[in-house]
């Protein structure tokens, strides 16, 4: 089977080093918090430009402490797109603040600022604007109207990892950002982890207290925290494979280029690049009206294919209201389709599964 994504090969491509790095880990004794979550908080701070990163156990909870530190909860009322993973919508849950969902721009998949005007109350304190399959979502107009009414923007990066908009890396445009590195994204480790960062030190002070009980340097709780603690191993991980991000980000990238020449765009949609926007193709999600009868014959010809995301999260259970209509993000989530796209992906099959989507419209 060709798979949509392959984390394994991110290891076989640099087995030496992360070995390397992975069992001086566990011959140095010390596994949580130490040496190399530092120095990975420093490469990552260097890496996107930004003064302050604090590394956490995942990318839910780096939302999740990212508002307490901004000190959103009960009350309070956070806007989200609905089109997102359901990580993002549940640690604004987790603080006791309410999710106030919005729509998708049709081109883009990204949070609408049309939409977000119109959710807007005197109770709403966020933001979160989702950067999605690997693309900036509109920073100018959320930022005027962050800005205008004087509302906290946070960005979730976890899809676009060392993306740019206006030539600045994304994670340099709200209060602080918050990161995802499951072993999938463009920047992942071999498990769970997570990080924030920011240009706030007073914001980044309190979140190395929330990340752990609220302990300071001598193990005495000042403020209510969590257990959210990145792993040595996780660190050294990724202080190996940071070093190959823009590398890596340019592979997915000629991925990218190879479906856009050679898919039959008559019959499929190819995803939109925004003006002033690096797109860095976490994922390759095309549109078709057949979506469905095409997954399936992808996989039965040997192609396994994801949807991001099937069902919006206003739609989930959980969450089901049927006051709450958001037309971009349903119709999106019928038609959307993601196919295989990581660095390691072999030209042949990209080949395969081209031949494959032309020959089903046939």
């Amino acid at each position: 089977m060709i798979n949509f994504t392959e984390p394994y090969y991110s290891y076989n491509q640099d087995k030496k080093n992360l070995e390397k790095a992975i069992t001086k880990v566990l011959k140095d004794g010390s596994y949580i918090l130490g040496k190399n979550v530092k120095l990975f908080e420093k490469n990552f701070s260097r890496y996107l430009n930004i003064k302050y990163s604090v590394a956490v156990a995942n990318g839910t909870d780096a939302i999740h402490l990212g508002l307490k530190a901004l000190n959103i909860g009960k009350g309070d009322e956070v806007i989200v797109p609905s089109h997102t993973a359901i990580g993002t919508v549940y640690a604004v849950e987790m603080v006791g603040a309410k999710v106030v969902f919005a729509d998708i721009e049709k081109n883009f998949f990204t949070i609408d600022p049309e939409s977000i005007k119109k959710k807007i109350t005197k109770k709403t304190k966020a933001i979160i604007c989702v950067h999605l399959y690997g693309q900036s979502c509109d920073l100018n107009e959320i930022i005027k109207i962050s800005e205008k009414n004087k509302i906290n923007l946070i960005e979730d990066c976890s899809q676009a990892h060392g993306a740019f908009y206006n030539n600045k890396k994304l994670g340099n445009f709200g209060i602080l950002s918050c990161f995802s590195l499951y072993p999938t994204k463009n920047l992942g480790a071999f498990g769970d982890a997570g990080i924030i960062s920011t240009n706030n030190k007073k914001i980044a002070n309190k979140l190395e207290l929330l990340r752990q009980y609220g302990w300071n340097n001598k193990r005495e709780s000042q403020l209510i925290g969590i257990n959210s603690r990145m792993d040595e191993i996780q660190a050294a991980v990724l202080n190996v494979k940071i070093k190959k991000l823009n590398i890596n980000n340019n592979k997915r990238k000629k991925v990218a280029a190879t479906y856009n020449k050679h898919l039959n765009t008559y019959n499929v949609q190819i995803p939109e690049i925004r003006n002033n926007n690096d797109h860095v193709f976490y994922l390759y999600v095309i549109r078709c009206k057949q979506r469905n009868k095409l997954k399936q014959f992808l996989k039965k010809n040997g192609v396994n294919t994801g949807i991001h995301y099937l069902k919006p999260v206003h739609k989930e259970k959980v969450y089901l209201n049927k006051k709450i209509i958001l037309q971009e993000t349903e119709k999106a989530s019928k038609e959307i389709l993601s196919l295989p796209c990581y660095p390691e992906l072999k030209l042949k099959d990209q080949k395969k599964v081209i031949y494959l989507i032309n020959s089903f419209f046939k």
